[in-house]
């Protein structure tokens, strides 16, 4: 099936999305004077994080969003993380703040997910904006699935009435992604790591979904004939990146697949700039 497989390119539907949030950036800094503000805060060295960051700084600069880095040493004390991130609550020139994950090991992850103000919350960690997942609300989405179900859309893709299998169950990926598609009508299954038989729900499925960060953990004979694949996982191995999926195999059975890089990654960026940018408007 190989000649006959749509490749879900997320780099070219993520341009467009930027071409857009351009114009609308131009449009806000001539009628109302404003430019939409995106705070980043990060704590540590990491350097996958640290070039993570400069690539969603670059792309904020090309759509016309400032953005600015908090960058905070790894031994930080909870107390001034608070204070810098409640700064940024009030601060009404910040439209969006994005806390980079995961924080060292002495600082609560909750508490601190908790303490961000839920307008401005464009990762969509706090309890509230992922309450409005839950019920199908226009709160912001977490970035990830959100885009995946922007990529599905799109290209038309319907999931109404699909079986659909997501493998990964982290709260930023694979939960909020199943509810998503809850929304719109599909039968969804969760597979996690301690699923007996991952592949007895992937074979079965109209839709595959892995967001499990293990290299070729979806192989060609886990999937059916005609299936959707959307990888997720993000993995560096022998200095390439790669995703979860077998690529090459899969995509000989697979109507439909996102490459990695290229696929689901340029998507979490243009929801990320979009969010920002109607969290600029509601703030007017």
């Amino acid at each position: 099936m190989s000649e006959e497989t749509l490749i879900l390119d997320g780099s070219a539907k993520s341009s467009e999305i930027q071409e857009e949030i351009k114009a609308e950036t131009a449009k806000l800094k001539e009628e109302e004077g404003v430019v939409p503000k995106l705070s980043i805060v990060f704590v540590g060295d990491s350097p996958a994080s640290a070039s993570y960051i400069k690539l969603q700084q670059r792309i904020c600069e090309k759509v016309g969003i400032d953005s600015e880095v908090i960058d905070l040493e790894d031994d930080v004390s909870e107390e001034k993380l608070l204070a810098e991130l409640d700064k940024l609550n009030n601060d009404d020139q910040v439209n969006g703040i994005l806390m980079q994950m995961p924080l060292p090991d002495h600082i609560d992850d909750d508490k601190v997910i908790r303490s961000i103000n839920p307008q401005k919350d464009l990762d969509s960690f706090h309890p509230y904006n992922l309450g409005e997942v839950v019920l199908g609300g226009d709160a912001y989405q977490p970035c990830t699935p959100e885009g995946v179900m922007a990529l599905l859309d799109m290209y038309d893709i319907d999931v109404k009435g699909k079986d659909v299998a997501i493998v990964g169950h982290s709260n930023i990926v694979g939960k909020p992604l199943a509810l998503m598609m809850l929304n719109r009508n599909a039968t969804v299954s969760v597979c996690h790591i301690d699923t007996k038989d991952t592949a007895s729900y992937t074979k079965e499925a109209d839709i595959v979904a892995v967001a499990a960060g293990v290299p070729n953990l979806i192989t060609a004979d886990m999937v059916k004939e005609g299936a959707i694949v959307i990888d997720i996982g993000i993995n560096q191995v022998d200095g390439k990146i790669v995703g979860d999926v077998d690529y090459e195999n899969v995509k000989e059975k697979a109507s439909a697949i996102t490459p990695v890089p290229g696929g689901a990654g340029p998507m979490t960026i243009a929801m990320l700039l979009k969010d920002t940018v109607k969290s600029c408007k509601e703030m007017l």
